[in-house]
């Protein structure tokens, strides 16, 4: 982690927003990803539009494009950011759905737990409307894949590839 300060910390260890207002705004962009792992048979059910509450995958997107809009709300020390766009992304895997979240703004602070929130939440929107089939499904890897823009630059995880949404 290196000496980087905590930046959410005052001079006596207390919470505080950090202030952004002598930044510059500039285009940055987040993505983030997560894994709801399930059993095939409940996977077929999502995939075929048989489950009972509806559209699941559909429902998600909705779901995580809604909470990068609130995570301000969420998240007690983010600021509010005029979002540019959210892209979800739900696709099939072998043992379950990947969620991808990408968001960006103009802005003078990032997007990382925009992102982040938007999978999260999907996520848990995936597991509410599937769980009448599968109480055991497991909400997995939730993390930043990469974040560019701002004073900080490119960040992307090793081995990950992002399309940037």
């Amino acid at each position: 982690m290196g000496d980087t300060p905590l930046t959410h910390l005052d001079d006596g260890g207390a919470a505080h927003m950090v202030d952004v207002s002598a930044k510059a705004d500039s285009a940055r962009e987040a993505t983030a990803e997560g894994h709801v792992a399930m059993a095939a048979a409940t996977l077929d059910a999502i995939l075929a539009g048989d489950a009972a509450k509806g559209d699941v995958i559909g429902t998600a997107r909705l779901a995580g494009i809604m909470a990068a809009k609130k995570t301000s709300d969420l998240i007690p020390l983010c600021h509010p950011l005029p979002i540019a766009k959210v892209s979800i992304e739900i696709e099939p895997a072998k043992d379950g759905l990947d969620v991808r979240a990408t968001v960006r703004v103009t802005g003078k602070t990032g997007v990382e737990m925009e992102a982040l929130t938007a999978v999260s939440v999907a996520c848990l929107t995936i597991y509410d409307m599937a769980k009448a089939l599968d109480k055991a499904m497991e909400i997995k890897d939730i993390r930043l894949l990469s974040k560019t823009g701002g004073k900080s630059g490119a960040w992307h995880r090793p081995g990950a590839v992002s399309d940037g949404g």
